[in-house]
């Protein structure tokens, strides 16, 4: 039966191979069971309620990707994207965070519809391969810098950010600091010697050691300052009760004190940061997997974007942030993934996942901090497939706006507007006009009237 339903010898691969890939991936990409609890709590939200939502709306989603598009790809809750609706959408722009749901739950019907037409495809194989590597390399850098900020070596200064003084309430915020410096070098010791797993073992020491520290008196928690016990009370649960703090939260929006006009500028903005941010992932989890033609198209790509975009939907009803293909989804791609049934078995290990729901929220910032560092590394090291040779400058330089605006603008969508912009205005003025596609003028011409009116 899998023979035919993923016709694994047309592929090249086995069961067992397949089964071994898709554990990889799902070692290597769980941490997303502890970030993103960890970052949508900062928007208010009930960290177990979105620890449940995630994983069940990342088996909905990878499933269809296994089902519908047959590719080793898997799916969860966008790094960036639940950044953006944390840190931007709620913190920034007053928005409750039901509100920022209802926004993700229309722009994933949207997405449905564009998903059924060519247009997402469209705008996938309009954007250069150059511009497309930059998207992936600035996102690293954006979710890099997020890390360091949730757990304190990055602080605000009269100079915009500077590292944190250790020194200063080392007790709680030094020591936390200092924990997750320690992290990174263990995750990266870990990744070096090829470790399957490397993020989510960084996670476990880093917090296992924040344990030791409180066990030994040198971490002293302090609740009203934000800093908890670091020991879980529990660690497995079969309650998920808590599911129904954010289960359909989305729909009891009162649409009385909320304007049209700003709640359409709201879908607008996810609008147009889940289009780019999903296809930014998407050519950083093939481009990772060598999985693009010679013209940098991924076969298969409708489905894909269609799994995608009902993930979404689903994700918003559930209580979580978008949910997007994973570039982690390389790791079991590396170790012989080439079918679907690589993504239906670590979607069965998101599932099992939700048993563990109590263990994952207890995980502090600190110790999910070197995930988000690493992960901004294996997504920058796209950076040496640019080329920066005298003949490429009119897509490099778009290529490098568009890296250093996402983590300088905190906004991935605005990197991604200002290189489409730059690569337009360059190519068009340096006499390379032929090589923009007529769909980059209309994106180009997007962005422009977005930064005037929005």
């Amino acid at each position: 039966m899998l023979e035919r339903i993923f016709k694994l010898s047309q592929n090249g691969t086995t069961v067992k191979t397949e089964v071994m890939a898709g554990i990889t991936t799902f070692m290597t990409m769980a941490y997303i069971l502890a970030v993103n609890p960890s970052i949508l709590a900062d928007a208010g939200m009930d960290s177990s309620a979105v620890l449940l939502a995630t994983a069940i709306s990342s088996f909905l989603a990878t499933c269809c990707m296994a089902f519908m598009a047959n590719l080793p790809f898997v799916l969860s809750a966008g790094m960036g994207l639940n950044a953006y609706l944390a840190y931007t959408v709620v913190d920034k722009m007053g928005y409750s965070w039901q509100v920022a749901l209802l926004a993700v739950f229309a722009e994933g019907l949207i997405f449905i519809l564009l998903s059924l037409s060519n247009v997402r495809e469209a705008i996938f194989n309009a954007i250069p391969l150059t511009l497309k590597r930059g998207v992936s390399v600035g996102i690293g850098l954006f979710i890099a810098f997020i890390g360091l900020q949730n757990a304190g070596v990055v602080v605000d200064s009269s100079t915009l950010v500077t590292i944190t003084s250790f020194t200063q309430n080392f007790s709680t915020h030094g020591i936390c600091a200092l924990l997750a410096l320690v992290g990174v070098l263990i995750t990266a010791i870990l990744h070096i010697k090829r470790v399957r797993g490397s993020i989510l073992l960084g996670i476990l020491a880093t917090w296992l050691l924040g344990i030791l520290c409180q066990l030994i008196g040198i971490y002293t928690p302090d609740a009203a300052a934000g800093f908890y016990s670091l020991i879980p009370s529990q660690l497995i649960s079969v309650d998920f009760s808590s599911l129904g703090k954010t289960f359909g939260q989305c729909f009891t929006v009162d649409f009385s004190a909320v304007r049209i006009l700003d709640f359409v500028v709201v879908i607008f903005a996810f609008l147009f940061v889940d289009l780019f941010d999903t296809l930014g992932t998407l050519i950083g989890v093939a481009t990772k997997a060598n999985m693009l033609d010679d013209k940098g198209r991924l076969p298969r790509i409708k489905p894909a974007l269609m799994a995608d975009a009902i993930g979404t939907t689903a994700g918003a009803v559930m209580g979580t942030s978008t949910i997007t293909t994973f570039v982690e989804s390389a790791a079991g791609v590396g170790t012989g993934g080439r079918t679907g049934l690589t993504a239906l078995v670590s979607a069965l290990l998101f599932l099992l996942s939700t048993l563990f729901a109590p263990l994952f929220t207890s995980i502090p910032s600190f110790a999910t901090a070197p995930a988000l560092v690493m992960v901004g590394f294996l997504m920058v090291s796209s950076v040496t497939e640019i080329r920066f040779d005298d003949d490429n400058l009119g897509e490099a330089i778009p290529a490098y706006i568009a890296i250093i605006a996402m983590p300088m603008c905190y906004s991935i969508s605005e990197g991604i507007s200002l290189g489409i912009i730059s690569y337009v205005v360059l190519n068009l003025f340096t006499g390379k006009a032929k090589k923009i596609s007529p769909l980059m003028y209309v994106l180009a011409l997007l962005f422009i009237l977005k930064y005037i009116f929005l």
